[in-house]
């Protein structure tokens, strides 16, 4: 009994000295709780994100090899599920504060899990667009609800809240750790046909998913619905936001084309699953790595810093494709992409008042679907027109470099 009173000092000295410091007696108590509950949260954007919508860039040079697609097809695929993410992102704007946020999160977990399901059940092309349409939708209702939600752990304290909003989008790493120890191997032993059974794999997995999230999403008081909606305006955002949506375009690309890139370079399944699980696992674990900055950092600082390293990140396949340099790509890239949109959310929380934040993050994230729509699309058609991919991730590393510039230009904006 002694030994567990230890271990369990233990462990919340350890969340205390990961986790902003809480006030009162019951502080580890309390600590536990918050990390619980962004972690339970976290398994949101880890199926609606790392499965749904990342985990193509593995199963897309065995669909182009067995049904015989275009870079530009291949784009389209992701395009229409980003085209599913920006109509979701309209509909949660009007509906978040009627459906609340918790129903929106559930609603999209479990229209993200039938959707990849179903995906692994067809290989009719117009079907597929619109299986991949239907997780965007899902996905947006996820990620927008969701991350209103987090917003609210940590009892009004802005710190914990910060640290509860990056532990909640860094868990899209997961999925993306998740599916790379899984896929690569999936299609070394099974070949190319194997595709529909990766679809299906990465439902099931959805679907344990929603289970964690209804728990987390259970257990947080929400405010009483608003009478009115708040009001409130982007333009004094306008920096970030052009920013955001830049950066939308830019990473996109990336995680769309960059197996494919790998695949072109004569890469291993090996060597796939290697590069994919490091991005995944750094994701994970960005959260430690930023929660100073989120916290402490002021104006668009946070996000121009998180982009750049983006930038970076995917800048390097352009120079050498050997293992070495693209677990360097995928560990930079990794450590940052997700701590983007906690940056914005964690500035949009900052900056407005308590009822504003579900419909200031829905208009981001509409922003970012839009950005997020035209990369893929864009990358696929360079690659096709010149025959070569890294000219379509050359444009997206490109467009990530310019959301860095825009976003350090954001000014503090005071409630």
């Amino acid at each position: 009994m002694e030994q567990g009173r230890h271990r369990a000092g233990d462990t919340a000295a350890r969340l205390q000295r990961s986790w902003p410091a809480a006030a009162g007696g019951d502080a580890p108590v309390s600590l536990r709780r918050d990390y619980l509950l962004a972690l339970g949260l976290s398994l949101g954007p880890a199926a609606s994100n790392g499965l749904a919508r990342f985990a193509f860039a593995l199963i897309l040079p065995a669909m182009r090899s067995d049904l015989s697609w275009s870079y530009t097809q291949a784009g389209w695929v992701n395009t229409t599920n980003a085209i599913g993410y920006l109509l979701g992102a309209f509909v949660t704007l009007r509906a978040i504060d009627r459906a609340g946020a918790r129903t929106l999160l559930n609603t999209g977990m479990v229209m993200s899990a039938l959707a990849l399901v179903l995906s692994g059940m067809t290989s009719h092309y117009p079907t597929l667009l619109g299986l991949r349409a239907v997780a965007g939708v899902g996905g947006a209702f996820v990620f927008i609800s969701g991350g209103a939600l987090a917003a609210r752990i940590g009892d009004g304290d802005g710190r914990r809240a910060s640290a509860a909003i990056a532990v909640y989008f860094s868990g899209g790493g997961l999925g993306i750790a998740v599916s790379g120890g899984v896929l690569p191997w999936l299609f070394a032993s099974q070949g190319n046909g194997a595709w529909d059974m990766a679809w299906i794999v990465l439902g099931l997995l959805s679907c344990a998913a929603c289970l964690g999230t209804w728990a987390a999403a259970r257990a947080i008081a929400l405010p009483p619905r608003p009478a009115m909606r708040a009001s409130w305006s982007i333009r004094p955002f306008a920096w970030l936001a052009a920013g955001y949506v830049l950066f939308a375009f830019g990473y996109i690309g990336y995680m769309t084309f960059i197996i494919a890139h790998m695949s072109e370079a004569g890469a291993s399944p090996g060597n796939v699953a290697l590069v994919w699980v490091v991005l995944g696992v750094v994701t994970a674990l960005s959260h430690r790595i930023w929660r100073h900055a989120l916290a402490g950092w002021s104006g668009g600082t946070p996000m121009a810093a998180t982009v750049l390293v983006v930038a970076v990140g995917a800048s390097l396949p352009l120079i050498d494709t050997s293992l070495p340099v693209m677990l360097l790509s995928a560990a930079l890239f990794g450590s940052a992409f997700f701590i983007t949109p906690a940056a914005a959310t964690a500035f949009l929380r900052q900056s407005l008042p308590q009822e504003a934040w579900g419909r200031a993050i829905a208009v981001f994230t509409l922003l970012f679907a839009f950005g997020q729509t035209l990369g893929p699309v864009v990358a696929g058609w360079l690659a096709d027109a010149t025959g070569r991919l890294s000219i379509g991730l050359a444009a997206s590393a490109v467009a990530l470099l310019l959301g860095a510039l825009v976003s350090k230009n954001q000014p503090l904006v005071i409630k």
